[in-house]
């Protein structure tokens, strides 16, 4: 669930590799002069499939946790996805990065991008609903533009974009039901949702100023990423939890496509989307999200839905749009 701040790091990360070979023109080994590479599926079609599986992540993460600790969830998720891209790794014939500064970094941003924010959207679920949990997520964007304004001198605020921090945090007091003192809500679960969504964009400056410049693959950074994640939930796991008495089926399948789907092939779809169409239009699957966790948790788990929810979502994807806005 890396959204419009996983769009700008991919960004980031593949700046230098991009300006060296283009994808289009590098040859293939094996391959035969003036053979066509085959055509992949359509771009609008692999952005709906990334909006369907990230969106379904957030009922992933709840039917996970009702037969898993939430770390044991976070883990099954890492491991998974980190089968996932070392098969893709494989298939590549790519390498992980080499150095101990780029592995020092990446250990940071995996803590960041992965095991912390992948934890608390685990922990947020055994009391809040999921419809909730994807709402929050969609908050990223504001977190990132309201530390980006802090943090990278480049951002400078507009009036636009400051208006769009104004109504997005007015959508996420309407979600959340302020005028009612927030009654019914659990406040603890809550926090952890937002906090996740708040680490995203910390780990995307981070990156940002300390990896955009490497010449590594961006599938080699990820998939050494979501190793080093994976290393410190299976460190911290076992400390908080205790082995789970049985393995429930849909529980685990649960988790397996959680990893495998919302973790590893979405990563991989992202980056091919970032590519072919540039991270403008990639990121617009931020805005599908919530809708498509907010549907799945009323239709599929039967999660109760007051008006405030969506209508409080339309303002936070409202807001979100707006911080977006570049000066002209």
């Amino acid at each position: 669930m890396c959204y419009e701040v996983m769009c700008r790091i991919v960004a980031a990360m593949t700046t230098a590799a991009v300006s060296r070979v283009p994808a289009d023109s590098a040859p293939r080994p094996g391959s035969r002069p003036g053979h066509r590479p085959r055509a992949r599926l359509d771009w609008r079609l692999r952005f709906a499939a990334l909006s369907l599986i990230w969106g379904f992540s957030f009922l992933l993460i709840k039917v996970g946790t009702q037969g898993f600790a939430p770390f044991q969830v976070t883990l099954g998720r890492l491991v998974f996805g980190t089968a996932v891209l070392a098969a893709a790794m494989a298939v590549k014939r790519e390498r992980l990065p080499r150095g101990a500064r780029t592995w020092g970094h990446l250990t940071v941003a995996a803590f960041l991008l992965n095991a912390l924010p992948f934890s608390l959207f685990a922990y947020s679920e055994l009391t809040i609903p999921s419809t909730l949990a994807g709402i929050c997520n969609a908050t990223s964007p504001l977190w990132g533009m309201t530390l980006s304004l802090v943090a990278l001198s480049e951002d400078r605020p507009t009036r636009v974009r400051v208006a769009g921090l104004g109504v997005g945090f007015l959508g996420v007091l309407t979600v959340l039901g302020a005028w009612q003192g927030f009654h019914g809500l659990d406040a603890t679960g809550t926090v952890m949702a937002l906090l996740a969504s708040l680490s995203y964009p910390i780990g995307w400056i981070y990156v940002r100023r300390t990896l955009a410049g490497s010449r590594e693959s961006h599938l080699s950074l990820t998939g050494a990423q979501l190793l080093l994640a994976t290393v410190q939930l299976a460190v911290v796991t076992p400390v908080f939890t205790s082995l789970p008495s049985g393995f429930a089926v849909v529980p685990l399948l649960a988790v397996v496509g959680l990893g495998a789907l919302g973790t590893g092939l979405a990563v991989l779809l992202q980056y091919g989307l970032v590519a072919e169409v540039g991270p403008t239009t990639a990121q617009m699957v931020t805005y599908f999200i919530p809708v498509i966790a907010t549907a799945a948790g009323v239709a599929v788990l039967g999660e109760s839905l007051s008006w405030s929810t969506p209508v409080g979502a339309v303002v936070v994807l409202v807001g979100a749009a707006l911080t977006q806005v570049k000066r002209a």
